[in-house]
């Protein structure tokens, strides 16, 4: 005989649905795959709402483990929870459907191809310049896939020459040692996990790559194609937006 109040417990999945399933609420988690911490203040500006709506939905965020609150002085920051979610938001958007939205200038056309070449995704970098360089490593040995994706010895081996640190960048943060994101826009994988931040972070720090304003949009330099074309083989159509 079993009592009313004794329980087990499983993955509550409509809950988590249901924090995505509001467009605003979806609007902030995509904005935050830019690896900052934004304020109420930028996000409600973002998703064009009154601030006690953006409250709200930022409180139910918070309190259903997809954004951290962060405190600096008088001002609230938050930011998405930890890597996982940040990977899992990137997927779901490959998976979801795709809505038309009305594109008003050359400006916004410009950005949604710069962004679909080449931008961040929390701690890594995404987009079709971030698969070219996931298949690259591939071709060269330096990836494995046989029991997913895995760093041979000879991409370890590459890394160092490149003085690429090939721990994860988060030592506190468990995480595998690689793992990959499917593209939103490319419909590919792309590298994600320690290895990933890592020659995303190098990438930045060499000049490689360089932030475009306050944007998940990241330039690739001449330095930066030149190396790659070096180091990785890639050729021009894959080093050059669409």
């Amino acid at each position: 005989m079993t009592s009313p109040d004794v329980y087990s417990e499983e993955p509550d999945l409509a809950a988590l649905a249901a924090l995505l399933a509001d467009r605003t609420r979806a609007a902030f988690c995509l904005a935050l795959l830019d690896g900052r911490a934004w304020t109420a203040t930028e996000l409600t500006r973002l998703a064009g709402v009154a601030p006690p709506t953006a409250t709200s939905h930022l409180h139910k965020l918070v309190a259903g483990g997809l954004l951290a609150e962060e405190r600096k002085g008088r001002h609230r920051y938050v930011r998405l929870a930890d890597p996982d979610i940040a990977e899992m938001i990137e997927g779901l958007a490959a998976r979801a459907p795709q809505r038309a939205v009305p594109v008003r200038s050359l400006t916004a056309v410009r950005r949604h191809r710069d962004l679909a070449f080449a931008r961040i995704c929390y701690d890594h970098l995404a987009g079709s310049l971030a698969v070219a360089i996931t298949d690259a490593m591939t071709t060269e040995g330096y990836l494995a896939w046989d029991y997913g994706p895995t760093l041979t010895a000879a991409g370890a081996g590459w890394l160092r020459e490149l003085g690429i640190a090939d721990e994860p960048s988060e030592p506190s943060v468990y995480r595998p040692h690689v793992r990959t994101c499917l593209d939103w826009t490319e419909q590919g994988l792309h590298l994600a996990g320690g290895v990933g931040a890592s020659v995303f972070r190098h990438a930045v720090e060499e000049s490689w790559l360089v932030r475009v304003d306050d944007t998940r949009v990241v330039r690739l330099t001449e330095n930066g194609r030149e190396a790659l074309r070096l180091r990785l083989g890639l050729l021009d159509e894959a080093l050059t937006a669409g």
